[in-house]
């Protein structure tokens, strides 16, 4: 993860894992394109073994949105934290580990979904899978799924918590350009979401729900930005 957080109640639980990883030091770079090989490369494996290549593209799509995702993930971290952000901003946003909870609920709203109220004439596991999914690929399937799900419960707890940061503190140019450049990086992220609409534009409630949740993102993350240079001032915040 190139340089790790002093503490890792300062990082996000992505950070912590790979950190904590013996004689693992990768650059966030490097670790995003450590996960799109393995996880490509069990896609492809999948596909050979199945002849489901027709579910290629969509796996694809998520599985670069999920790395870019772990990238962005790391950006912000470290943006946030070389910005010397209060410290009170800092234990929101990684000690609770709310982006773990929120990812949670999303993965077993998703889930729910998929094998009781996608019950229409070709559901989505079956348009990718087959009328009788193998085991490799639904567990591949569901694994790209938490992916997802956890980096989007990432960039929501970002983006809240950004929103929160912005009301409540007052920055001096400096820091508040560098605490924006963090939410640009999860503004990014939400906007880099809506790959994954084409894949889903048969399902009306996934399509709603992921359209609705990056709009909410961008508008979350656009008053954060809005107040964050609103309120910027010439007395430096405290980092306490």
């Amino acid at each position: 993860m190139g340089e790790p957080p002093s503490t890792y109640g300062d990082a996000w639980v992505y950070e912590s894992i790979v950190g904590a990883l013996p004689g693992v030091s990768l650059s966030p770079w490097r670790s995003a394109l450590v996960q799109f090989v393995l996880f490509e490369g069990g896609l492809l494996v999948v596909a050979a073994l199945s002849g489901r290549w027709n579910a290629v593209p969509a796996g694809t799509t998520a599985i670069v949105v999920a790395a870019v995702g772990s990238l962005a993930m790391s950006r912000i971290a470290n943006r946030i934290r070389t910005a010397d952000a209060p410290r009170t901003y800092r234990r929101l946003l990684f000690g609770p580990n709310v982006e773990v909870v929120l990812a949670v609920l999303a993965f077993v709203a998703l889930v729910t979904y998929l094998f009781t109220f996608d019950t229409g004439t070709e559901p989505l596991v079956t348009q990718l899978l087959g009328e009788s999914p193998p085991m490799l690929g639904v567990y591949l399937l569901l694994l790209v799924c938490w992916d997802l799900c956890y980096r989007i419960g990432t960039g929501w707890w970002a983006s809240v918590t950004a929103l929160w940061r912005s009301w409540t503190y007052e920055f001096p140019p400096d820091q508040a350009r560098a605490l924006s450049r963090a939410d640009g990086e999860t503004l990014a992220f939400g906007l880099l979401q809506l790959a994954l609409v084409p894949f889903v534009a048969g399902q009306p409630v996934l399509a709603a729900a992921l359209l609705g949740h990056v709009v909410a993102m961008v508008v979350v993350t656009g008053l954060s930005l809005l107040l964050l240079w609103k309120n910027r001032s010439v007395t430096v915040v405290s980092s306490s």
